[in-house]
């Protein structure tokens, strides 16, 4: 599959992809800021507290879990600090062939997390899938689905390297449209697009070049730019649309109302432990349209 920075056709004629059944979580036990990967580290480590921590992932959970997800759980390890951001380490394919495309992280701290993914997959009866060695690409974290279609935006420029898209769309055998990323605070294509529905994803204008930008809009006809404040502080564009659901960081209320505007019942969470290390609803979580 060639990778394209302007869609080849409308995402809406992309063949379907399977519906959110299930969510990955990791347990935040040793959840803390041991190092600085990323802006929103710096200043933070040793910060978090654990208690305040698990309480937040715990709520975060249970939203799932009222929504109609499965919520599965990985163990932690007292080793991988990051893990409990369960987005990064794999990419579903999502079209009813239980099976995962691997990552390979960037940074080297991360990437023992990796193993940890595999084992759950494996056990569950899905397929790994792996790109070719060398290929830096971290999964959910840079690679969108867009709403109900095996039709993917990948971001690249500070995690995920553009030599690993064509390998990946290849294994994924879908259509892949190519974003670059320009801001280090939006160093994930999930902190700055979250498509809410076929026609509507909140992004940060900041984030993308001009290419990006058109590719967004050509995509998503009803864009609407999240005022760039709430998105590096709230992670706003880290919100996710979920079974007619929109779950986002309290406080993030200019994309709750365009949300809302969208028909999505808005679903507010508090995750300000895990903004220390540059993630929320987005990152701790990956959604599975298979049944575990």
């Amino acid at each position: 599959m060639p990778i394209v920075d302007r869609p080849p056709f409308r995402p809406t004629s992309a063949p379907p992809r399977t519906p959110d059944i299930a969510a990955v979580m990791a347990d935040p036990e040793h959840f803390d800021v041991e190092y600085v990967i990323n802006a929103y580290m710096d200043g933070h480590i040793g910060s978090v507290d654990k208690v305040v921590a698990r309480q937040q992932w715990q709520d975060l959970v249970q939203v799932f879990l009222d929504i109609g997800l499965d919520v599965s759980v990985l163990r932690a390890d007292e080793h991988l600090a990051d893990l409990v951001f369960a987005a990064n380490q794999s990419f579903p394919l999502r079209d009813g062939t239980r099976r995962v495309v691997l990552s390979q992280m960037a940074m080297p701290q991360r990437r023992p997390e990796v193993a940890h993914f595999r084992a759950f997959y494996e056990d569950a009866g899905f397929e790994c899938l792996e790109l070719p060695p060398n290929s830096v690409f971290e999964g959910m974290g840079d690679v969108l689905w867009h709403p109900g279609r095996r039709f993917a935006y990948a971001g690249w420029g500070f995690r995920t390297h553009r030599t690993a898209l064509e390998p990946f769309a290849d294994l994924i055998q879908a259509p892949v449209v190519a974003l670059r990323l320009v801001d280090d605070r939006f160093y994930h294509l999930d902190t700055c697009l979250s498509p809410l529905d076929e026609r509507c994803a909140l992004y940060v204008r900041q984030a993308f070049d001009d290419a990006g930008l058109a590719a967004i809009h050509a995509c998503f006809p009803d864009a609407v730019a999240v005022p760039v404040q709430e998105a590096a502080r709230g992670f706003a564009c880290n919100g996710v649309s979920v079974r007619g659901h929109f779950v986002v960081q309290r406080g993030c209320t200019f994309s709750a109302e365009v949300a809302r505007s969208r028909g999505l019942e808005v679903v507010e969470v508090e995750t300000s432990e895990f903004l220390k290390s540059g993630g929320s609803v987005g990152c701790l979580h990956i959604r599975l349209g298979e049944a575990l």
